[in-house]
């Protein structure tokens, strides 16, 4: 990247939002912009449009800008009232009600002026465009409701950016191609792991017998992992009464992402959103002694969330997903102990994932803003000591983390762990939260040792976070070539004529028993497109079988690399292939 700082790129991407506007003008009169904002690495402008267009208008476009910003010496701009604006824009309704909120708010209203294009705007602009806006590229088209709210009309949204250089604009196309390579929805379709049906519902994915591996795989992991350090793993019902979350406080933050409630005989139950107040239920069944504490009640915990549809993409967000959920019932002593062993197995489960810490995946400590008591709990002490023991944590466990204020829980503090997606932008996978606020709410107590109740600490965590989101950050990471612990089929046997599918079953057999997962490739068809299609599937192993494999006793091996390793004993085959799922290498 040029030396250059995030605010002059703001202004260049963003004066390259109005030559794009300008552009979409000249070449469709009707057409009506709208805002066009700077976004994470690009732009993006709406418009509204009397005829769809599609991804194949993009270059006609690109190419009209290319020739208007050349008399695009500079960008103006002015103060005009609230007469002139109204003037200027009578036939945008956009615009218009844009210019009714400055007005309201007693704000200047701001028009840019570069060539023959004006456009209502606040600024933040380069100076001079013909020599700067040198490297920019349309990229998407999409469907954007206006001001994001279902209930206005669709818009068209072309999303695009720009670099000082083309050098750099380049590199970014490239990034974007390989990001695209490894997309995984288009991955998970091209190895059958998942499918959406409309019929079923929107965000409501379909696991294949393939992907459902996967998904069990990693269920068995985290399970065996949690139960191997102390945690009690138990089942609760995927919904409760509207009443729970009213106590727990969820319902009026969370009510917007929640399912409507069902009346049910004399009950109003609704799809939970979370599984805390379940498990502070099973916490509050029996007394609790400062003896049984920690106590760590873990699940994997299906949960809905209402998400709008333009939010919903593949696997990362869904409208229904499968929580690995933990909640550890503490005293306020034991906290900052509890919360570096939570810290640990998060690590430990990330290594054994394959990401890598500092590299994939850093901390984020979210923090609560005193001031804002509508939104988080007013205790200023508890928050006080909540982030601090955090802080302290991450610091002894030498994790690389960063502060972010007005980002926490309205319960308390947390530790959220940002993993990169495939486009390099940090998303939320795991989290740890320090609750002081649901103990009041529930009275979750416990007795001293003295014999006086004494309430709890409770912390939430999530140690794999949601299966789905996780599955979908796998897919990206390894482009669908698991390690053999985790992909769907892990051995293809392929017998080189008809007359080796009898010692190919064989083979299979003895597979099957050590419990490989294997699949036995009997088709008309030659042993190089065998090969091609199970490379195609990403197969970790290929056995070759033919007439000298069957009278030695042998299979021939070969990667999905490639690669062709020596014939050698079944046994031989099978321990070696035991040791690659044992070690999850």
């Amino acid at each position: 990247m040029s030396k250059v700082s995030q605010e002059y790129l703001n202004n260049l991407r963003h004066s390259c939002a109005h030559l794009l506007a300008a552009a979409v003008v000249k070449l469709y009169p009707s057409a009506k912009p709208t805002i066009g904002p700077v976004i994470e690495n690009g732009f993006y402008y709406d418009f509204e449009f009397s005829k769809p267009i599609s991804e194949e208008d993009l270059p006609k476009i690109e190419a009209e800008m290319a020739k208007l910003v050349q008399k695009w010496g500079s960008i103006e701009g002015k103060e005009i009232s609230l007469y002139e604006a109204k003037e200027k824009f009578a036939k945008n309704p956009y615009k218009l009600e844009l210019i009714e909120e400055l007005a309201q708010k007693d704000e200047p209203i701001m028009i840019y002026r570069s060539g023959d294009f004006e456009d209502l705007c606040r600024g933040g602009h380069i100076e001079k465009p013909f020599q700067e806006i040198k490297a920019f590229k349309l990229l998407s088209i999409a469907g954007a409701y206006w001001r994001g709210d279902e209930k206005n009309k669709m818009l068209t949204r072309i999303y695009g950016t720009c670099f000082p250089t083309q050098e750099e604009l380049d590199e970014y196309l490239k990034q974007l191609e390989e990001a695209k390579n490894r997309d995984h929805r288009k991955i998970g379709k091209d190895l059958g792991l998942f499918v959406f049906s409309d019929l079923v519902g929107k965000g409501l994915p379909l696991f294949t017998a393939k992907g459902a591996t996967i998904r069990r795989e990693l269920e068995r992991f985290v399970v065996d992992e949690e139960i191997k350090r102390g945690y009690q793993h138990v089942v609760t019902p995927p919904l409760a009464k509207t009443e729970l979350y009213k106590v727990s406080g969820h319902y009026p933050y969370y009510a917007n992402t929640m399912y409507p409630p069902m009346r049910i005989d004399e009950e109003e139950l609704i799809l939970r959103p979370m599984t805390c107040p379940h498990h502070f239920m099973l916490y509050k069944s029996q007394p609790q002694s400062y003896k049984d504490l920690p106590l760590k009640l873990a699940e994997l915990s299906p949960q809905f969330r209402y998400e709008k549809s333009g939010e919903l993409s593949g696997l990362t967000r869904v409208r229904m997903f499968c929580l690995a959920d933990a909640h550890i019932f503490c005293t306020v002593e034991q906290a900052k102990a509890t919360i570096l062993e939570v810290l640990n197995l998060i690590d430990y489960a990330n290594k054994v994932l394959g990401f890598v810490k500092g590299q994939d995946y850093r901390y984020r400590l979210s923090l609560g803003d005193r001031k804002d008591d509508k939104k988080y709990y007013k205790d200023d002490k508890a928050w006080e000591t909540a982030e601090n023991t955090l802080r302290e944590v991450l610091t002894e466990a030498k994790a690389p983390f960063f502060e972010a204020p007005n980002e926490a829980a309205f319960y308390g503090p947390k530790i959220d762990i940002q993993i990169k997606n495939v486009s390099g932008k940090e998303e939320t996978a795991f989290t740890v939260q320090y609750d002081f606020v649901m103990p009041k709410r529930f009275n979750l107590t416990y007795t001293d040792k003295d014999g006086k109740e004494q309430e709890v600490v409770v912390i939430h965590r999530s140690s794999i976070g949601a299966i789905e989101r996780t599955m979908a950050f796998l897919i990206e990471k390894y482009k669908g070539a698991f390690p053999v612990w985790l992909s769907p089929v892990q051995v293809q046997i392929i017998p080189i004529a008809e007359r080796h599918n009898k010692y190919g079953q064989n083979v299979l057999d003895q597979l099957l028993t050590a419990n490989i997962r294997v699949e036995l490739d009997e088709r008309a068809e030659t042993m190089q497109a065998k090969i091609r299609d199970a490379q195609m599937q990403k197969i970790p192993y290929m056995l070759i079988v033919g007439d000298r494999e069957e009278k030695e006793k042998t299979v021939a091996v070969r990667t999905r690399e490639g690669g062709n390793l020596r014939a050698i004993k079944i046994k031989e085959f099978i321990d070696k292939v035991k040791e690659d799922i044992e070690s999850r290498s």
